[in-house]
């Protein structure tokens, strides 16, 4: 953004330099040549009634002498015919050549002055020049051509396209340093802005933005972001900090009723049996759901980075664990797949992801079914897919599952709703993505996507 100011405050001042020293260098290069023109055309009218008095009174020899020292002190060509077009003198040239051809020589003869710019014929270069008659009354006794070189006028209009040019480049460096000083005196409280809007998003702001650099509107709005990031923050404690107390609170009057309904199974009628089990497994749900609980209040106040993870090892350890707990209920578990090597996942993540969803698999999975963990690479991610052959679920159920409580209505099993919303957390924070999906035949593949460790990438 500093280029960006930096480029409009320079281009803006360019347009209006360009605006102001354009025009004034052509109008003062016009200026200068008018000021010649006239200069020529009053010394060759000067010069020219000069030589004429000379001619008329039979003083030619004169003439050499008052053109030469008039070249000597202007630099210019004086060229002075008689009227038959005859030179008399040329001040860089012989005399005795006839020009009287010349079309502005003729033009004088007959008492026609001429003005413009030609290359003199003598020298090569350019000039201004004047050819003039010299007569009295309508008698013409000869002309007079005063050629002037434009080259000092042309350093003088090039001196002053440098003098313009140079102002130009200095006052486009001080709009630079101005703009430089100006774009980070009102860039310097965005950023600070920026930085704590991330410190805010990774979950807390150490740094506030300073509230007292920067145009006015800016500290202001520094100092209402500084006040609503505050406000946000103890919101998002006391949350976080009254479903964790709470939650731990809960377990031990849970601990102590689901003890006290244990004691009356004696003192109770027999055909109360089954609805008091029926209340102990409730306590046990909800003794479950208080632990998922906390452990979304843990990991919501944890802001971990991701950090490279062997999910082949965590595959092997946790079917190796789950294997006795699925072979009392006569399911087995399989692990299939490719090698999926290192991936991107917060300390911990894997263990409870495959936790979560193995737990899920077995609790819907029939006796001698099978549970499949298998892995397979895409071309931007790593997919782990726990596979079950229970019931599956419909399309519309699959959309709510990862909703916090949410059972499907049909369920029969004692799932508390927390586990599939622990796993799109953990996922989510690893930088990846879980989706669930129709398993081939029947079932369900819970499909975990997570970055390769191998890419430079790091989310």
């Amino acid at each position: 953004m500093t280029r960006r100011l930096l480029a409009g405050y320079v281009g803006l001042v360019l347009l209006v330099l360009l605006g102001l020293e354009i025009p004034f260098g052509l109008v003062y290069a016009r200026g200068e040549l008018s000021r010649l023109s006239s200069t020529v055309e009053r010394d060759a009218g000067m010069l020219a009634e000069l030589a004429e008095e000379h001619i008329e009174e039979g003083e030619s020899a004169e003439l050499p002498r008052l053109a030469a020292d008039y070249a000597a002190d202007t630099g210019a060509h004086v060229v002075i015919v008689d009227r038959s077009g005859t030179v008399l003198t040329d001040t860089a040239g012989p005399s005795g050549a006839d020009l009287s051809a010349e079309p502005d020589i003729a033009a004088a003869l007959r008492n026609q002055p001429t003005v413009g710019t030609a290359r003199d014929a003598a020298t090569g270069a350019e000039t201004r020049y004047a050819t003039v008659p010299g007569s009295s009354g309508t008698t013409i006794r000869g002309a007079l051509r005063l050629s002037q070189p434009t080259a000092t006028l042309q350093n003088r209009v090039h001196d002053i396209w440098l003098t313009l040019a140079a102002v130009g480049v200095g006052v486009l460096a001080v709009v630079a340093l101005i703009a430089v000083g100006l774009a980070r005196w009102i860039l310097r409280p965005v950023h600070d802005l920026e930085r704590a809007t991330a410190q805010l998003a990774d979950g807390s702001l150490t740094v506030p933005p300073a509230t007292d650099v920067g145009p006015p509107e800016l500290r202001h709005l520094a100092t209402a972001f500084t006040h609503t990031a505050g406000r946000l923050q103890h919101l998002l404690r006391s949350q976080r900090a009254f479903a964790a107390e709470a939650s731990h609170q809960l377990k031990t009057p849970l601990t102590a009723l689901r003890i006290r309904l244990e004691n009356f199974e004696p003192h109770l009628d027999p055909r109360a049996h089954d609805s008091l089990d029926e209340a102990i497994d409730e306590t046990e749900r909800l003794g479950r759901m208080i632990q998922g609980l906390l452990s979304l209040a843990r990991l919501e106040n944890s802001a971990t980075t991701p950090e490279p993870s062997d999910l082949d090892t965590v595959i092997a350890d946790r079917a190796a664990t789950w294997e006795p707990f699925a072979a009392e209920q006569h399911v087995r578990i399989t692990v299939t797949g490719h090698p999926a090597g290192p991936v991107w996942a917060i300390p911990g993540a894997l263990e409870q992801i495959l936790d979560n969803l193995l737990a899920n698999a077995l609790r819907v999975s029939p006796p001698a079914t099978t549970i499949t963990l298998a892995t397979a690479h895409t071309s931007q991610a790593v997919e782990l897919h726990v596979i079950d052959q229970g019931p599956g679920m419909s399309e519309a159920d699959r959309r709510r599952a990862f909703d916090r409580f949410w059972r499907a209505s049909d369920t029969h099993h004692d799932g508390t709703g927390l586990g599939l919303p622990i796993v799109e957390q953990l996922t989510r924070a690893s930088g990846g993505h879980v989706t669930l999906d129709p398993a081939p035949g029947r079932g369900l593949d819970a499909v975990v996507r997570l970055r390769p460790a191998t890419t430079s990438t790091k989310v």
